[in-house]
């Protein structure tokens, strides 16, 4: 029995890992379908060669980092609990991985490839470790500080702020060295549209994304035992909620509609495990009102060229998504208990600060060192020719 048990729960993670591998598919239509036609190859190319590089850099120093765990070992001691702790790193680092796919939606259209793919094995080997360390790994003085202070350790179930919070703040310190793509906004504060250039596409990436997204919360109890329907039904909840909200405040426009339940799913991931369903409605409708006002707002009025909004729909949304867990976690909401909201709002800042220190450092080292933009001559070209030497479509192109 003690065999069939360690088989069930190396496949529950694998099926995990699996799930959330497949998201990666969804982050890149999702920037496909909202790039403009020149930089749809670009957008592919991109997250393909993210994820190997997280790979490397996850399974070479990440993982040690935040665990203490390392595989420099025999296969034989590998494969013991039927490689229990092979599954529970390929799940983890399809996590990681997250982290430079995210960034991509921000950066897009103007970044140069090789440099990226630079700052993505930096931060996915030493700066997403170090938080998720302190969260879930081997750094536990962080948690102990804060639950002899309020009596309960912070508390981020499936990443709101672990992954979604440091990946979209991190893409904040990107999008603001890069500065906005040429011809984006004018001399006299005029704004110019890029709007999206395959809206078919854009909806398949957030389908695939939020069909992925129950392996992403329901998978992060790691073992069968653990497995809880109130994860599931909280994320269905909150993704109901973020697309209603999208829908009636973007004004049924399909971009803002289509990212609505990634709101509403990225907020649920840290207290999907302690909130009422109701709980986790309203934390995905907040969510939902959320991304589509900060979204108009740094892109109309705070001239912020963050091209998939990423700021607001995982930087925003994650970091409210921390704070919820510690109000309608709470049992007088309905909630399990077990959560201190002085404790999330801790986790959650220091979250922001370890993203925004570890980006400026990483990214501006880049910027001095050898550059992070594409010339200008390059990006009214498209990043598809200027790197790639092909476009998406090239039977129209003539």
């Amino acid at each position: 029995m003690d065999t069939v048990h360690a088989g069930n729960d190396v496949l529950f993670v694998l099926v995990g890992a699996i799930l959330v591998l497949a998201m990666h598919a969804g982050f890149a239509f999702l920037e496909l379908g909202t790039v403009r036609k020149k930089n749809q190859v670009n957008a592919l190319v991109k997250i393909l060669t993210d994820f190997a590089i997280s790979t490397m850099a996850y399974f070479f120093i990440g993982y040690y980092f935040a665990y203490g765990k390392e595989f420099f070992v025999g296969a034989d001691v590998l494969a013991q609990g039927h490689g229990y702790e092979l599954v529970k790193f390929f799940f983890l680092l399809t996590f990681a991985a997250a982290i430079p796919a995210i960034i991509s939606g921000g950066i897009a259209e103007r970044a140069r490839f090789y440099p990226q793919l630079v700052a993505t094995a930096l931060l996915v080997a030493f700066v997403y470790p170090l938080f998720e360390g302190m969260t879930w790994g081997r750094f536990g003085g962080f948690q102990h500080w804060l639950t002899s202070l309020f009596g309960h350790p912070f508390h981020d179930f499936a990443g709101s702020v672990v992954v979604h919070a440091m990946g979209g703040w991190l893409a904040l310190t990107a999008v603001l060295l890069l500065g906005p793509r040429h011809g984006r906004y004018g001399r006299n504060g005029e704004v110019f549209a890029h709007p999206p250039s395959n809206i078919p596409f854009l909806a398949l990436g957030a389908w695939i994304l939020t069909v992925g997204w129950f392996g992403f919360n329901v998978m992060s109890a790691q073992q069968i035992g653990n497995i809880s329907g109130l994860v599931a039904v909280n994320s269905l909840m909150a993704m109901a909620g973020g697309v209603l909200a999208a829908l009636v405040v973007g004004r049924n426009d399909p971009g803002f509609l289509h990212n609505g339940p990634l709101a509403g799913l990225v907020a649920v991931c840290a207290g999907s495990d302690v909130m009422h369903p109701l709980g986790a409605l309203a934390t995905g409708a907040i969510a939902g009102v959320l991304f589509v006002w900060t979204f108009t707002l740094t892109q109309n009025r705070w001239k912020i060229d963050d091209v998939l909004g990423v700021w607001p729909l995982h930087g925003l949304c994650g970091a409210w998504g921390g704070i919820a867990a510690g109000i309608f976690g709470a049992k007088i909401l309905g909630g399990v208990g077990g959560v201190s909201l002085w404790s999330q709002l801790i986790g959650t800042a220091t979250g922001i600060v370890v993203a925004l220190l570890g980006g400026l450092l990483v990214y501006g080292s880049i910027k001095s060192v050898v550059g992070m933009r594409l010339t200008q001559e390059q990006e009214y070209q498209g990043a598809d020719l200027s790197i790639h030497k092909v476009s998406a479509t090239p039977q129209y192109d003539d």
